[in-house]
């Protein structure tokens, strides 16, 4: 679990996050949405300790962040696995090199024992025979999956997932909203997802949180979405006729 008390970050004269409160769940999809300059991208950088906050705290599982040592600090990092929006793998290494890299870096194993570990999560995420491809002779999805296989290799605690399904089809998004769901519940992960996807909330929005102008204007489930009355979610959330009917034939059963 994270919890996040009172949150507060400005940049020059400028109050990005303005006093948030949350809890993200452990074993559940947790979803951060929001227009652009609502403070989103902020809040999942803040907890990455990418952003240090001008006050306010971020404890994991009772672990206070700005309290730890810098030891401490490095040792949480190794319990946390990333998905970045354009899937950032190392173009000159092939994929099961990407996916063995935090292994690498942040492990003693030997060789066989990252081979079989990275073998075990690319199998995991249903890539075979793409082990010595390079990132560039595999399609998005694919690389998608990567990511994926790269973040979980070290066994992490907690998963952050920034726009994971940019630039994706609508089908092979999905498919990606599905694994990261299925793994969050195999793990049992506390995974936040930073996203503008309306249909990754409505296909695994666990525990969906709001934001607008750097404050929570929401927090519930993709089943308690439809039926609020909060205009601020439902004039975001429901921007498209899709979505409006979609809510409308929810309400009636």
């Amino acid at each position: 679990m994270i919890e996040v008390k009172n949150l507060v970050k400005s940049f020059g004269d400028s109050k990005v996050l303005k006093g948030v409160s949350m809890v993200f769940e452990t074993g559940k999809t947790n979803l951060i949405i929001g227009q652009s300059g609502s403070g989103k991208t902020v809040l999942l950088k803040s907890l990455l300790g990418i952003h240090t906050p001008d006050s306010g705290t971020i404890s994991f599982d009772g672990r206070i962040y700005s309290d730890l040592t810098k030891d401490e600090k490095r040792e949480l990092r190794t319990e946390i696995g990333m998905v970045f929006q354009g899937s950032a793998l190392f173009d000159s290494m092939t994929v099961e090199e990407n996916v063995g890299f935090p292994l690498k870096m942040f492990t003693h194993n030997s060789k066989s024992e990252i081979q079989d570990r990275v073998d075990f999560v690319l199998k995991r995420v249903n890539l075979v025979d793409a082990n010595k491809k390079l990132p560039s002779e595999i399609s998005g999805g694919m690389q998608k999956r990567v990511a994926i296989a790269r973040a979980i290799v070290n066994n992490p605690q907690y998963l952050f997932c920034d726009e994971p399904n940019s630039g994706l089809d609508p089908n092979t998004s999905i498919l990606i909203d599905n694994l990261i769901k299925e793994i969050t519940e195999e793990y049992n992960i506390t995974t936040v997802i930073n996203t503008h996807d309306m249909n990754s909330v409505m296909e695994i929005g666990e525990n969906i949180v709001f934001l607008k102008n750097g404050l929570k204007a929401w927090q519930g489930t993709k089943e308690e979405i439809f039926r609020t009355d909060n205009k601020a979610v439902t004039d975001f959330v429901y921007s498209s006729n899709l979505f409006k009917k979609v809510r409308e034939a929810y309400l009636k059963g």
